[in-house]
């Protein structure tokens, strides 16, 4: 059993009871406010661990949960894992400065979730004739945009499933982001493919590793895209963004994509 974690409010209570019913009588009360505050904590451990493990996909241990400086807040120890604040009832907790909602079964990134709307508003600003475009032959189900470099290894292997993906309704929208910059190499030839009259053809080619002549035409939109992805946190290719938002960091099959976007 951990130690007894008391909550602000707990200690109020009971200095309020000792002010009013004496020292007795609050020996009296003691064992059952402390036996309160126990089952609490213990309630929101169960809570946190279960949210956790959802969450990690692994069991995940509490070692102990104890009272933090901030009222109303707890450190959550975890066993061979780092230490993270909680809500004292456990409903919410912080992990990686980001703001957590716990449920049964996982939990639900609320900070991830205001993000989510501000980058769906912002690539609805962007035309597509701005992007690179692989459309379904079939009809469209859903989409994801996906900031991408042509010398990237994941890039090059989410784009050899590029078909898969428009099999299963799926329709994929490329945002140019060089990783080494702008200028650089990857920026040339990104701007060749925007440049192309066979955008498609020729984006396809140059992530086959097929050395075609570069071409940087003016007003190409490679740099605007490029700070576009920045703003919205864009630090690596390939980064998928879905059609509500959701940010995808690094390569995804294109199955693990289709469960991502409920089309499974």
């Amino acid at each position: 059993m951990n130690p007894v974690r008391k909550s602000h409010g707990a200690m109020r209570t009971l200095a309020t009871l000792s002010a009013r019913t004496g020292a007795t009588a609050l020996g009296l009360l003691a064992p059952f406010l402390l036996a309160s505050l126990n089952t609490q904590a213990d309630d929101a451990r169960s809570v946190l661990e279960a949210s956790l493990s959802g969450f990690a996909g692994q069991a995940i241990i509490i070692e102990s949960v104890e009272p933090s400086p901030a009222p109303g807040i707890a450190e959550v120890k975890i066993f061979n894992g780092p230490v993270l604040y909680a809500t004292e009832n456990g409903a919410y907790f912080f992990l990686n400065g980001d703001l957590h909602q716990t449920t049964p079964t996982g939990a639900i990134n609320l900070s991830e979730a205001g993000r989510s709307k501000t980058r769906k508003a912002q690539l609805a600003n962007i035309s597509a004739k701005e992007m690179v475009v692989f459309t379904p032959k079939n009809g469209m189900r859903d989409f994801i945009t996906v900031f991408t470099d042509v010398t990237c290894f994941y890039c090059q292997k989410l784009h050899r499933e590029v078909d898969q993906l428009n099999a299963m309704g799926i329709e994929v929208r490329y945002l140019a982001f060089p990783r080494g910059g702008i200028p650089s190499e990857g920026a040339s030839k990104l701007a060749t493919a925007w440049c192309a009259k066979d955008q498609q053809t020729t984006l396809t080619e140059l992530k086959a590793g097929v050395d075609l002549p570069l071409n940087e035409c003016a007003g190409n939109p490679v740099a605007a895209q490029y700070e576009l992805g920045q703003m919205m946190g864009v630090s690596g290719t390939p980064a998928i963004i879905t059609s509500s938002g959701l940010m995808i960091p690094g390569y995804r099959p294109a199955a693990d994509l289709a469960g991502i976007l409920g089309l499974n």
